[in-house]
């Protein structure tokens, strides 16, 4: 993995995801669009779009847009599962599950630049990841979380100190961080945090992005 690509990963993660941006009695589009410009003017630079309902027909439309406003923002835009809309979008990266297209195939499909993702569970998941060409490895279940059905027992910070120091490629710790505790999974040495409900909740998701970052700086100033 290129330099130039790891510095993609870093910080912030944002995980734009329907079920938790659209509220009730708004334009679901307008919502989306909203809460993604909200993140970017907060200072995001990574972001995810992951949506487990849409039809494809919508899930590219609306990933050809978050792609387009994340490039005039100068952010990095994934698209979690779905290997075909991320290409088609134009999305930098997609993030791949264990169920999703094996690492090996999806790798002799992309552009050379493009980021591929892997969700991982454990230090063997994560080499493994590694191994088969993955530029980064999500690490969870570290906090339990309600945005994920059906996530995994949490393991806490130490399943990413863990994967972290047993793999070379960024490890991003996934599921259940928010502002109180996401000082705990920076220390433990994850290169970036992904954060779903604590950011795109209702209102204020500039304000929220701009402390998840300070902490972030405070954080990574003392490593």
């Amino acid at each position: 993995m290129s330099a130039g690509k790891a510095a993609r990963i870093s910080g912030l993660y944002g995980i734009l995801d329907p079920s938790v941006a659209i509220r009730e009695g708004g334009d679901p589009e307008k919502l989306l669009d909203r809460a993604l410009a909200e993140a970017l003017a907060g200072g995001c630079r990574l972001v995810q779009y992951r949506d487990k309902l849409a039809f494809p027909r919508l899930l590219l439309s609306r990933a050809k847009r978050f792609a387009r406003a994340c490039r005039d923002a100068g952010a990095f835009f994934v698209v979690n599962d779905r290997l075909d809309v991320a290409l088609l979008s134009g999305a930098g990266g997609c993030h791949l599950g264990q169920d999703d297209l094996p690492l090996p195939a999806a790798r002799r499909i992309v552009p050379e630049h493009f980021l591929l993702g892997a969700s991982t569970h454990n230090v063997p998941e994560a080499k493994k990841a590694e191994a088969e060409g993955a530029d980064y490895v999500g690490v969870g279940a570290v906090f339990r979380t309600m945005s994920k059905g059906d996530a995994l027992e949490p393991r806490g910070p130490k399943l990413v100190a863990e994967v972290a120091s047993a793999v070379s490629i960024p490890a991003v710790a996934i599921s259940g961080i928010t502002r109180g505790n996401v000082r705990e999974v920076i220390r433990a040495g994850a290169a970036a945090f992904a954060v779903i409900s604590d950011l795109f909740t209702g209102p204020g998701v500039r304000e929220r992005t701009r402390e998840f970052l300070r902490i972030w700086e405070e954080e990574t100033s003392r490593r």
